[in-house]
Protein backbone atom coordinates (compact mmCIF):
# COMPACT_ATOMS: atom_id res chain seq x y z
CA UNK A 1 0.00 0.00 0.00
CA UNK A 2 1.46 3.51 -0.72
CA UNK A 3 2.04 6.04 2.09
CA UNK A 4 2.87 9.21 -0.27
CA UNK A 5 2.68 9.47 -3.82
CA UNK A 6 3.75 12.56 -6.41
CA UNK A 7 1.93 13.36 -9.49
CA UNK A 8 3.40 15.53 -11.84
CA UNK A 9 4.84 17.66 -9.57
CA UNK A 10 6.87 20.24 -10.58
CA UNK A 11 8.97 23.44 -9.32
CA UNK A 12 10.27 26.41 -11.30
CA UNK A 13 12.80 29.06 -9.62
CA UNK A 14 12.33 31.81 -11.92
CA UNK A 15 13.15 30.16 -15.77
CA UNK A 16 15.26 27.16 -14.03
CA UNK A 17 12.99 23.79 -13.74
CA UNK A 18 14.41 21.96 -10.86
CA UNK A 19 11.93 19.38 -10.67
CA UNK A 20 9.55 18.91 -13.86
CA UNK A 21 6.32 16.59 -13.76
CA UNK A 22 7.76 14.01 -11.63
CA UNK A 23 5.95 10.99 -10.55
CA UNK A 24 6.79 9.49 -7.61
CA UNK A 25 5.47 6.68 -4.85
CA UNK A 26 6.45 4.69 -2.04
CA UNK A 27 5.20 2.15 -0.28
CA UNK A 28 4.34 1.40 3.49
CA UNK A 29 8.06 -0.33 4.79
CA UNK A 30 9.70 0.40 1.54
CA UNK A 31 13.09 1.56 0.81
CA UNK A 32 13.31 3.64 -1.80
CA UNK A 33 16.82 5.41 -3.31
CA UNK A 34 16.57 8.31 -5.25
CA UNK A 35 19.85 8.96 -6.92
CA UNK A 36 21.18 11.24 -9.68
CA UNK A 37 24.18 14.04 -10.67
CA UNK A 38 24.68 16.54 -8.07
CA UNK A 39 21.87 19.71 -9.44
CA UNK A 40 19.44 16.50 -9.95
CA UNK A 41 16.60 17.77 -7.81
CA UNK A 42 16.78 15.19 -5.59
CA UNK A 43 16.92 17.56 -2.40
CA UNK A 44 14.20 19.96 -4.22
CA UNK A 45 12.05 16.91 -4.38
CA UNK A 46 12.58 16.28 -0.48
CA UNK A 47 12.01 20.30 0.01
CA UNK A 48 8.79 20.15 -1.99
CA UNK A 49 7.25 16.87 0.37
CA UNK A 50 8.16 18.48 3.17
CA UNK A 51 6.68 21.64 2.95
CA UNK A 52 10.09 23.61 1.94
CA UNK A 53 8.71 24.92 -0.78
CA UNK A 54 5.70 25.06 -2.67
CA UNK A 55 5.25 23.00 -5.61
CA UNK A 56 4.85 25.15 -8.82
CA UNK A 57 2.65 22.38 -10.05
CA UNK A 58 1.46 18.60 -9.60
CA UNK A 59 0.40 16.85 -6.26
CA UNK A 60 1.51 15.14 -3.16
CA UNK A 61 -0.32 13.04 -1.22
CA UNK A 62 0.53 11.31 2.13
CA UNK A 63 -1.75 8.57 3.41
CA UNK A 64 -4.09 9.65 1.20
CA UNK A 65 -4.42 13.11 2.05
CA UNK A 66 -3.55 16.01 -0.16
CA UNK A 67 -0.24 17.75 1.75
CA UNK A 68 0.59 20.09 -0.67
CA UNK A 69 1.41 23.62 0.06
CA UNK A 70 1.61 22.39 4.01
CA UNK A 71 3.82 24.19 6.43
CA UNK A 72 6.72 21.99 7.53
CA UNK A 73 5.45 21.37 10.99
CA UNK A 74 2.08 20.43 9.56
CA UNK A 75 3.74 17.72 7.13
CA UNK A 76 6.02 16.78 10.43
CA UNK A 77 2.84 15.86 12.36
CA UNK A 78 1.38 14.22 9.88
CA UNK A 79 4.10 11.51 10.24
CA UNK A 80 6.97 12.54 7.88
CA UNK A 81 10.48 13.18 9.11
CA UNK A 82 13.55 13.65 7.76
CA UNK A 83 17.42 15.31 7.89
CA UNK A 84 19.09 17.42 6.03
CA UNK A 85 22.79 17.55 4.11
CA UNK A 86 24.11 19.37 5.12
CA UNK A 87 23.65 18.18 8.69
CA UNK A 88 21.52 20.33 10.82
CA UNK A 89 21.90 19.87 14.64
CA UNK A 90 21.84 22.08 17.60
CA UNK A 91 25.54 22.39 18.25
CA UNK A 92 25.86 23.60 21.68
CA UNK A 93 23.20 21.14 23.04
CA UNK A 94 24.36 17.90 23.84
CA UNK A 95 23.36 14.72 22.25
CA UNK A 96 20.42 13.84 24.60
CA UNK A 97 18.45 17.13 24.46
CA UNK A 98 18.92 17.19 20.46
CA UNK A 99 17.07 13.84 20.45
CA UNK A 100 14.78 14.66 23.58
CA UNK A 101 13.50 18.07 21.22
CA UNK A 102 11.74 15.85 18.57
CA UNK A 103 10.54 13.89 20.76
CA UNK A 104 9.15 16.99 23.10
CA UNK A 105 7.49 18.32 19.55
CA UNK A 106 7.15 15.52 17.11
CA UNK A 107 3.85 13.92 16.37
CA UNK A 108 3.49 13.19 19.81
CA UNK A 109 -0.53 12.96 21.07
CA UNK A 110 -0.17 14.43 25.17
CA UNK A 111 3.58 13.06 25.27
CA UNK A 112 4.71 13.49 28.94
CA UNK A 113 7.93 15.32 29.33
CA UNK A 114 9.30 11.73 31.33
CA UNK A 115 7.82 9.53 28.43
CA UNK A 116 9.91 11.70 26.12
CA UNK A 117 12.66 11.35 28.19
CA UNK A 118 12.46 7.71 28.13
CA UNK A 119 11.81 7.36 24.18
CA UNK A 120 15.13 9.45 23.89
CA UNK A 121 16.64 7.21 25.77
CA UNK A 122 15.60 4.18 23.18
CA UNK A 123 16.59 5.75 20.09
CA UNK A 124 19.98 6.89 21.66
CA UNK A 125 20.71 3.36 22.08
CA UNK A 126 18.90 2.22 19.04
CA UNK A 127 21.42 4.73 16.93
CA UNK A 128 24.21 3.38 18.89
CA UNK A 129 24.87 7.31 20.49
CA UNK A 130 24.01 6.10 24.61
CA UNK A 131 27.09 6.36 25.52
CA UNK A 132 27.73 9.74 23.65
CA UNK A 133 24.32 11.52 25.13
CA UNK A 134 25.55 14.22 27.18
CA UNK A 135 28.66 15.39 24.89
CA UNK A 136 27.90 18.54 22.82
CA UNK A 137 26.99 17.89 19.60
CA UNK A 138 29.14 19.83 17.98
CA UNK A 139 32.18 17.72 19.85
CA UNK A 140 31.01 14.51 17.67
CA UNK A 141 32.27 13.39 14.97
CA UNK A 142 30.55 13.99 11.50
CA UNK A 143 29.32 10.85 11.23
CA UNK A 144 27.62 10.88 15.29
CA UNK A 145 26.34 13.91 14.20
CA UNK A 146 24.57 12.86 11.51
CA UNK A 147 23.25 10.04 13.60
CA UNK A 148 21.89 11.92 16.21
CA UNK A 149 20.17 13.87 12.81
CA UNK A 150 18.86 10.50 11.98
CA UNK A 151 17.57 9.63 15.99
CA UNK A 152 16.05 12.92 16.35
CA UNK A 153 14.17 12.31 13.29
CA UNK A 154 12.82 9.46 14.55
CA UNK A 155 11.83 10.68 17.65
CA UNK A 156 9.17 12.80 16.26
CA UNK A 157 7.52 8.88 15.10
CA UNK A 158 7.47 9.39 11.67
CA UNK A 159 5.46 6.74 9.59
CA UNK A 160 8.15 7.96 6.71
CA UNK A 161 11.53 8.80 6.65
CA UNK A 162 13.19 11.32 4.31
CA UNK A 163 17.15 11.11 4.53
CA UNK A 164 19.29 13.30 2.98
CA UNK A 165 22.62 12.04 2.05
CA UNK A 166 23.24 10.70 5.52
CA UNK A 167 26.08 8.74 4.56
CA UNK A 168 28.27 11.58 2.76
CA UNK A 169 31.66 12.49 4.23
CA UNK A 170 32.22 8.91 6.14
CA UNK A 171 34.70 6.43 6.67
CA UNK A 172 33.69 3.08 5.93
CA UNK A 173 33.51 1.74 9.44
CA UNK A 174 31.16 4.59 9.29
CA UNK A 175 28.92 3.69 6.82
CA UNK A 176 28.71 0.01 7.47
CA UNK A 177 27.42 1.67 10.76
CA UNK A 178 24.73 3.58 9.11
CA UNK A 179 23.89 0.72 6.87
CA UNK A 180 22.76 -1.55 9.83
CA UNK A 181 20.97 1.33 11.33
CA UNK A 182 18.99 1.70 7.95
CA UNK A 183 18.19 -1.71 7.96
CA UNK A 184 16.92 -1.23 11.60
CA UNK A 185 14.83 1.49 10.52
CA UNK A 186 12.98 -0.74 7.80
CA UNK A 187 12.45 -3.74 10.36
CA UNK A 188 10.40 -0.86 12.20
CA UNK A 189 8.18 -0.90 9.86
CA UNK A 190 9.28 3.17 8.98
CA UNK A 191 8.70 3.85 5.03
CA UNK A 192 12.43 5.50 4.02
CA UNK A 193 12.69 7.64 1.09
CA UNK A 194 16.59 8.13 0.83
CA UNK A 195 18.83 10.20 -1.57
CA UNK A 196 22.35 8.55 -1.91
CA UNK A 197 25.87 9.22 -3.57
CA UNK A 198 27.30 5.69 -1.92
CA UNK A 199 26.53 3.22 -3.82
CA UNK A 200 27.17 0.39 -2.23
CA UNK A 201 24.75 1.10 0.76
CA UNK A 202 22.05 2.58 -1.73
CA UNK A 203 22.15 -0.80 -3.99
CA UNK A 204 22.40 -3.09 -1.03
CA UNK A 205 19.59 -1.51 0.82
CA UNK A 206 17.18 -0.26 -1.45
CA UNK A 207 14.23 -1.79 -2.45
CA UNK A 208 13.71 -0.01 -5.66
CA UNK A 209 15.49 2.80 -6.81
CA UNK A 210 14.27 6.16 -8.41
CA UNK A 211 16.96 8.36 -10.76
CA UNK A 212 16.53 12.00 -11.60
CA UNK A 213 18.25 14.16 -13.96
CA UNK A 214 18.22 17.81 -14.94
CA UNK A 215 15.46 17.71 -12.48
CA UNK A 216 13.10 14.83 -14.55
CA UNK A 217 12.95 11.31 -13.32
CA UNK A 218 15.05 9.08 -16.15
CA UNK A 219 14.48 5.42 -14.46
CA UNK A 220 12.80 3.41 -12.12
CA UNK A 221 13.44 -0.40 -11.13
CA UNK A 222 14.95 -2.53 -8.41
CA UNK A 223 18.49 -2.12 -7.93
CA UNK A 224 20.12 -4.48 -10.58
CA UNK A 225 17.86 -3.23 -13.38
CA UNK A 226 18.91 0.38 -12.93
CA UNK A 227 21.92 -0.96 -12.43
CA UNK A 228 22.16 -2.19 -15.79
CA UNK A 229 19.84 0.83 -17.38
CA UNK A 230 22.17 2.27 -20.56
CA UNK A 231 20.88 5.56 -19.28
CA UNK A 232 21.76 5.45 -16.13
CA UNK A 233 25.16 4.72 -16.64
CA UNK A 234 25.66 7.67 -18.95
CA UNK A 235 24.29 10.08 -17.33
CA UNK A 236 25.59 8.87 -13.31
CA UNK A 237 27.09 5.83 -12.47
CA UNK A 238 29.58 5.31 -15.30
CA UNK A 239 31.10 2.03 -17.02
Amino acid sequence: MQIIEGEGVTKYFGGLGAVRNVDFYVNQGEVVGLIGPNGAGKTTLFNLITGAFIPTSGVIRFKGENITGLKPYQISNRGIGRTFQPVRIFPTMSVFDNVLLGALFGRSGNKSAAHARQETMRLLEFAGLAEKQMIPAEALTIGDQKLVEVARALATRPQMLLLDEVMAGLNPAEVAQAMELMRKIRNEGIAVFWVEHVMKAVMGISDRIMVLHHGEKIAEGIPREVAKNRTVVEVYLGE
